[in-house]
């Protein structure tokens, strides 16, 4: 973890993130604290880290996300060589979505 990063601010923000219980209060919360650039910009890196995880190529990534190669660089370098937040949430959302799949069968 980055210590520059830990302090009473962002620790505050990231309790507050935590608290969220719905898809919608996270909208709420997310139209309220960041502009539409902002989260676009949040969305388009995950979506270029999932695209990256999944191994596709820069070009198909660049079509599909409208990222420049220096923002998905910059997103494969914290995917190589980061904390490991996207693996994270990746393989919590792929074993959510495949329960979700086994109850649907059931």
């Amino acid at each position: 973890m980055n210590e520059k990063l830990k302090e009473f601010h962002v620790e505050l923000l990231f309790k507050a993130v935590l608290e969220l219980q719905s898809m919608e209060e996270c909208y709420k919360f997310f139209e309220d604290l960041c502009t539409v650039p902002e989260l676009k910009a949040l969305s388009q890196r995950i979506k270029v880290a999932k695209m990256l995880s999944e191994n596709k190529v820069y070009s198909d990534i660049v079509a599909q996300t409208g990222a420049s190669t220096a923002t998905i660089s910059r997103v494969n370098r914290s995917l190589h060589y980061g904390c490991d937040g996207y693996e994270i949430v990746f393989e919590r959302l792929k074993a959510k979505e495949e329960a979700e799949g086994r109850e649907a069968e059931e």
